[in-house]
C-alpha cells in the first residue's frame, strides 16, 4: 500500500513508518521536517493549513492514512492550544485522506483518556485496565484524544465498509535511543524512571517500545476487519516498567488502586492489550530488561546499591539481546 504518516518524524512516528516500510509498503512522513529514514519518503507540511494538506494527500493519493501528529506532551502548551491543534490536525489529516481515496484511517489517541491522575481523584473500575473502561479526560491534551477517537468512530459511521478506520493508545512510548540512556520526553531517562518509583507511578507504570507500536500499526495496516471498523486499541508491554510487582506498588504510590491491583503480580501491566491480539494477532516482543542496554542496566543497579531504601523486590537483571 502506499501510506501517509503524519508526524513520521516525531519520536513514534520514525519507528512506525519504519515498520510500515519494513513490511514492504510504500511509506510517505507528512511532517514539518523530513525523518530521514531509508524508504521512506519525506514531505514537509503545515498539516493546520486544510485546503494545503487536501491538495497535497490528493497529490500522493495514499491507500492508507496513519494519523500521529500532534502536540504530544500534556501541558507543554496552553491548554486551548492543545486542544485545538489535535483536534484539527485528526480531522483534517483523516477527512483528507478520505477525499484523496484512503480505505483505511488509524489515529493515535492515548491511555490519558482514562483519566488518571486527575488532580481531585482517580479510581480505577477494574484492574487491569482495558478498553471497556469509561474515559474520563481531565486536561485538554486527554480530551483532544477523546475528540480523535469520537473522530473515527464517526468516520467508520459515515462511510460503512468503505472505510476501515481505528484510533491506538500506546502506552508510555520508549523509542530505541532511549534504552540506550537519551532523556524522555519528560526530561527524565528510563533507568531514572525505573529508580524512582514516583516518576512512573503518573502513568500507572504503563510503556510500549516504539517498534512494537510500529509492529501494531503494522498489523492493523494489513489485518483490521470492516467489523472492528471504529474501534479503538491499548498498545502497551506485557509487563510493568517497575522493578517491584504492582500488586505492592501501585497501592503505595496511587493508593485509590488498593483492592483493585491484587492481581498484578509479578511483572504483570496495569494495562492490557488482549483485544489487538486477539483482533491483529499482535504481541508485544520487547521488555525493558531486554531492551535496556548494559551500561544503563549497571547505572541502575549503581542507583539502587546507593539508595537501599528504593522498594525493589526483584533484581535488576543481566542485559540481554533485544529481539529483533
Amino acid at each position: 500500500m502506499r501510506i501517509i504518516v503524519t508526524g513520521g518524524a516525531g519520536r513514534l512516528g520514525r519507528s512506525v513508518a519504519s515498520a510500515l516500510a519494513q513490511a514492504g509498503h510504500e511509506v510517505v512522513s507528512v511532517d514539518r521536517t523530513d525523518p530521514g529514514l531509508p524508504g521512506v519518503e519525506g514531505r514537509t507540511a503545515d498539516l493546520l493549513d486544510h485546503d494545503a494538506t487536501h491538495e497535497l494527500f490528493a497529490t500522493l493519493r495514499p491507500d492508507a492514512v496513519v494519523h500521529l501528529a500532534a502536540i504530544a506532551v500534556p501541558f507543554s502548551a496552553p491548554e486551548h492550544v492543545i486542544l485545538a491543534t489535535n483536534q484539527t490536525l485528526a480531522f483534517t489529516a483523516l477527512t483528507a485522506g478520505i477525499a484523496a481515496g484512503a480505505t483505511r484511517l488509524l489515529a493515535a489517541s492515548s491511555p490519558t483518556v482514562i483519566g488518571y491522575g486527575a488532580p481531585h481523584g482517580w479510581t480505577p473500575e477494574a484492574l487491569p485496565i482495558t478498553e471497556e473502561h469509561r474515559v474520563a479526560p481531565w486536561n485538554a491534551y486527554a480530551l483532544s484524544k477523546v475528540a480523535i477517537e469520537s473522530t473515527v468512530a464517526m468516520l467508520a459511521r459515515a462511510h460503512g465498509d468503505a472505510v476501515v478506520t481505528g484510533a491506538f493508545r500506546p502506552c508510555f512510548v520508549v523509542s530505541p535511543e532511549e534504552w540506550e540512556g537519551a532523556p524522555t520526553q519528560q526530561g527524565h531517562t528510563i533507568v531514572d524512571r525505573l529508580a524512582d518509583p514516583a516518576l512512573a507511578a503518573v502513568s500507572l507504570y504503563n510503556y510500549v517500545d516504539a517498534r512494537d507500536a510500529g509492529r501494531f500499526v503494522a498489523a492493523w495496516i494489513d489485518r483490521a476487519e470492516a467489523r472492528h471498523s471504529g474501534e479503538v486499541y491499548f498498545v502497551g508491554a506485557d509487563d510493568a516498567l517497575a522493578l517491584a510487582p504492582l500488586s505492592t506498588l501501585l497501592p503505595a504510590q496511587v493508593p485509590s488502586t488498593a483492592g483493585f491491583a491484587d492481581g498484578l503480580v509479578d511483572r504483570a501491566a496495569a494495562f492490557s492489550s488482549a483485544k489487538a491480539t486477539a483482533h491483529l494477532g499482535w504481541r508485544p516482543e520487547h521488555d525493558w530488561r531486554s531492551a535496556l542496554s548494559p551500561a544503563e542496566a549497571a547505572r541502575l543497579t549503581d542507583l539502587l546499591a546507593a539508595d537501599t531504601g528504593r522498594p525493589t523486590t526483584t533484581p535488576v537483571p543481566a542485559p540481554a539481546p533485544a529481539p529483533r
